[in-house]
């Protein structure tokens, strides 16, 4: 997968160069960075889980991506004058924070070069899904969609499903999903009773992926 392979490669040049990247540990709820800093540090992360987020004009949040071990994320502020977005660690969080100036100059590797556009590429389309999904989609079935998309990205396959281990409250799956909390509580009531996800020790959700593309199948036609 292309974002696994811009990770990797960039994680080889972090450990050739260790003076371009500092180890970082943020505390569950401390922020990393915030919208409209001026910094453009890309980040790497070790250890634990971070959720990007936006902001509206009245002060309502939207979260924008959840990234796991293995993730690199801040990568966009290469392109722009200041932060876009909040990084916030979801859970204590370890990270390698690359200086800029040494990124850049990284790039120059030819094989890290396409990495990182096939990678831009993935962000782009994946953007443009999400997009599609709020203008063709009830918030029933984005949340669906939300839900194979955290399976597909920090969920562990088992005989039983697909284990998303890492707790995402009800709040932050409304903010990904666009609706309210008291409504995604209600539709993940009946997923469960359809049989499409469950709940069981040590796992916040398992996931029936065949039985969630197979609804979003058939709500569609």
């Amino acid at each position: 997968m292309a974002s696994h392979q811009f990770a990797e490669r960039l994680r080889s040049l972090v450990e050739e160069d260790t003076q371009g990247a500092t180890t970082v540990r943020i505390p569950r709820g401390g922020h990393v960075f915030n919208c409209g800093d001026l910094d453009d540090d890309v980040y790497l992360i070790e250890a634990g889980q971070v959720k990007t987020v936006t902001y509206s004009r009245d002060g309502k949040q939207c979260l924008l991506s959840i990234y796991a071990p293995g993730d690199v994320f801040g990568e966009l502020c290469q392109a722009s004058c200041g932060r876009l977005e909040t990084a916030a660690a979801m859970r204590p969080t370890t990270l390698r924070r690359i200086q800029s100036d040494r990124f850049r100059a990284a790039l120059a590797d030819h094989d890290l070069l396409e990495a990182f556009l096939a990678y831009l590429a993935l962000r782009v389309s994946e953007q443009q899904q999400i997009i599609t999904n709020l203008v063709t989609m009830d918030s029933e079935r984005r949340l669906a969609a939300v839900l194979l998309a955290l399976a597909d990205k920090i969920g562990k396959r088992h005989s039983n499903g697909t284990r998303i281990e890492q707790r995402i409250t009800q709040e932050e799956l409304s903010d990904m999903v666009g609706t309210t909390r008291s409504r995604v509580g209600y539709f993940l009531k009946r997923f469960v009773e359809a049989g499409l996800v469950s709940r069981h020790p040590g796992a916040f959700l398992v996931v029936d992926e065949g039985g969630l593309s197979d609804y979003l199948e058939t709500a569609s036609l």
